[in-house]
């Protein structure tokens, strides 16, 4: 059945309905875990006087947002996904963060970066050149429960984790499938990623969308690094984008650790078309005149 999202919303906008939504839930740890209740149960966690009243009420999320069993009342999909964001805070929190010390150089100038956030979206900049490394969203949830030690890392793997979904077909926010792409312009390379269903989409780095790529995973576990260990804002020294054609798109994407270096190909739709792997030599050493000889 599909039902109109203004009807649906309008459906939401009363206290007693959303007190039968947080009574078919039971909060663990800050974890919404659905739950079935009885007629009686649901009525008594109100503050409705009368059962005509409290009926009234429950019928309008009935179908949508609760459904009847032989046991009692549960959420629907819809009525789950609802509590939990609430309980997250998406509709109802605004997070800001003051600026805290980011512990790895600027990718442009090896200088010194912070993050800050306003409104949900946390930025890390650099202090000395001034720039704006990534600016990005993190849900209320996340500011909620981590410490400040722990926020970077989360926020990291947040965006990690997107990016593949989204390179991989399926949107984070929606499950939809995705549109992906290889922009270049002045022979400069950007991925856009974005999801045909609910319209999230990302802008960024061609590198970014291939940091977990199984050939690039192997390559750093093979000379006894993880690439997780590797921030979205600073992946480092080791990787560089060549666009080598505009039409068709194809951009080399070098990732070099230790004395070995992985070349992927990425073609228009952000697949990987072609990897190699090749050992960088070392650089000839000049012969020092034994300072002892006679």
């Amino acid at each position: 059945m599909n039902t109109d999202a203004s009807e649906a919303f309008a459906r939401l906008g009363n206290g007693t309905r959303m007190a039968i939504l947080e009574a078919l839930t039971t909060v663990e740890d800050g974890r919404a875990r659905p739950a079935v209740r009885s007629f009686t149960e649901l009525f008594e966690a109100t503050d409705e006087e009368t059962t005509a009243g409290f009926s009234y009420h429950l019928r309008q999320l009935r179908d949508e947002y609760v459904e009847k069993t032989d046991d009692g009342y549960r959420l629907t999909y819809a009525g789950l996904k609802v509590v939990r964001e609430i309980t997250a805070g998406t509709y109802t929190e605004r997070f800001d963060l003051d600026p805290i010390a980011v512990p790895d150089p600027c990718p442009f100038c090896a200088g010194a970066l912070e993050a800050a956030g306003e409104d949900n979206v946390l930025t890390v900049s650099c202090t000395d050149c001034e720039r704006d490394v990534l600016s990005l969203p993190f849900p209320p949830g996340g500011h909620a429960t981590h410490d400040e030690d722990e926020l970077l890392a989360a926020f990291d793997r947040h965006h990690r984790h997107r990016v593949r979904l989204m390179r991989e077909g399926s949107c984070p926010e929606c499950g939809g499938a995705t549109r992906r792409a290889v922009d270049v312009e002045d022979e400069r390379a950007h991925a856009d990623l974005e999801c045909s269903a609910c319209g999230y989409a990302l802008r960024c780095p061609v590198s970014l969308t291939v940091l977990e790529h199984p050939a690039v995973v192997s390559h750093y576990y093979e000379q006894s690094e993880d690439v997780r260990d590797h921030p979205v804002w600073n992946v480092g020294s080791g990787w560089t984008e060549t666009v080598l054609s505009a039409d068709p798109v194809c951009v080399r994407v070098g990732v070099r650790v230790g004395d070995e270096h992985l070349a992927l190909l990425v073609g228009k739709d952000c697949s990987v078309v072609h990897t190699e792997r090749t050992t960088v030599e070392p650089p000839e050493r000049e012969e020092v005149p034994d300072a002892t000889a006679a």
